[in-house]
């Protein structure tokens, strides 16, 4: 039991000198912060330096809200390169350095890894970049909190929305655990609402080609051709499937997964009408606008993508537990993140369960015609905000740490 969470006698001196010692012993400490990102990879418009960015804005604003909390905060970040075994190498370096969290790394395999690798250590993980939904199951940990979306809430509006009238569907699928996820997800959605598939193939990551793939999705003539892939070959596969005419061959073309960066990497004349779910658009309400102005000012004019937005969001919350345990130790803040109320202006009031899940509202949006945008970013229309307790899954008895 912490010194705080002991019981206190009303207006004794005993009672305000107990505090003040647990302060002060936090206070003669740094609290450090890492991202662990892709600074190099297809991935790096997501995260990156702007995670970076989000992580300073967010130590700047609960200096402000706290100036009584005088303990330093450091931030150092590094690039993993999409390998998981150098982002376990870097985490437990960092461990050794007495980081105690670790924050982003938009990479399931390796978000997965360094989850694991730090259970029973002393540093927090903070997941603002992976999606994947074993995090909150079966690989739940004390250690570890997932913040801004997973599969299953990416893609079932997406799949909802789409299945009706009972459509088939082909997928163009990356091979990897997120990719494998994320349509096992879907076809769950699909199959339940009438659906059904036509085929699905797989592709390396970081693909140059997707031709013989689209062919193959074209040649099935499903009603739906669902991209499931990300950052750089999201753009890519996308560019490609529109100079072979998929949607004006009757196609719809859908994704599951997309990010800002990847509709401003394709342009509105490639990527106009398509729909997906996002889990931030900076355009959304006051306080989106308001902390995307902020952002964009300190990074080249950039709006925050969904991870960024995440990574202030949790961060924020994350220091807020600090003060509140009166600790930097992982899992005794991760406890505390829980109990703490949460609301920021990325993602306004939401949820953080027992699982480690944060719930919070999401937007099934449709990307604007050039002719519909009015101005730089002005790329989406709100079709629906997804309430969180509908996205998200119902907590799992999977995870252990839920009772």
């Amino acid at each position: 039991m912490r010194l705080c969470d002991a019981p206190k006698i009303a207006g004794s001196l005993l009672s305000i000198l107990i505090c003040t010692a647990a302060h002060a012993q936090l206070a003669g400490e740094n609290v450090k912060l890492g991202v662990l990102s892709d600074f190099s990879g297809p991935y790096a418009s997501w995260g990156a330096k702007g995670s970076v960015v989000a992580t300073e804005m967010a130590v700047e604003d609960f200096k402000k809200a706290y100036p009584n909390a005088s303990f330093k905060i450091d931030i150092v970040s590094a690039d993993f390169q999409l390998k998981a075994d150098l982002a376990v190498s870097i985490a437990r370096k960092w461990v050794g350095e007495g980081i105690n969290a670790i924050i982003d790394i938009p990479h399931s395999p390796s978000a997965l890894a360094v989850n694991a690798a730090l259970k029973g250590s002393p540093t927090a993980l903070l997941v603002s970049g992976s999606g994947h939904n074993d995090l909150t199951t079966k690989e739940c940990s004390p250690n570890t909190v997932h913040w801004t979306y997973d599969q299953a809430a990416i893609g079932k509006p997406t799949a909802s929305a789409m299945s009706e009238g009972g459509k088939s569907w082909f997928f163009v699928t990356v091979n990897a655990a997120g990719g494998k996820a994320l349509e096992d997800s879907a076809r769950e959605v699909i199959l339940a609402r009438g659906g059904t598939i036509a085929g699905s193939v797989k592709t390396p990551p970081n693909n140059p080609d997707f031709a013989s793939q689209l062919l193959r999705a074209q040649a099935s003539k499903a009603d739906v051709v669902a991209i499931l892939q990300g950052g750089d070959d999201t753009v890519n596969a996308v560019k490609q499937a529109q100079e072979f005419e998929i949607p004006k061959g009757g196609q719809k073309l859908v994704l599951l997964w997309a990010l800002i960066p990847d509709i401003h990497g394709m342009g509105l004349k490639v990527a106009r009408d398509l729909i997906f779910t996002e889990a931030f658009y900076w355009d959304a309400d006051e306080g989106t606008r308001a902390f995307s102005k902020r952002f964009s000012e300190r990074y080249d004019g950039k709006v925050p993508t969904a991870v960024q937005a995440g990574t202030y969001s949790v961060v924020t919350h994350y220091l807020k537990a600090v003060y509140a345990a009166r600790s930097n130790a992982g899992p005794t803040v991760i406890a505390k993140m829980k109990q703490l109320p949460v609301s920021d202006r990325a993602f306004g009031t939401s949820t953080l369960r027992e699982d480690g899940r944060l719930i919070h509202d999401l937007y099934l949006v449709q990307v604007k015609t050039p002719e519909e945008s009015k101005g730089d970013w002005d790329y989406y229309k709100i079709l629906r905000k997804v309430p969180g307790i509908e996205a998200f899954r119902p907590l799992s008895k999977d995870c252990v740490l839920v009772n």
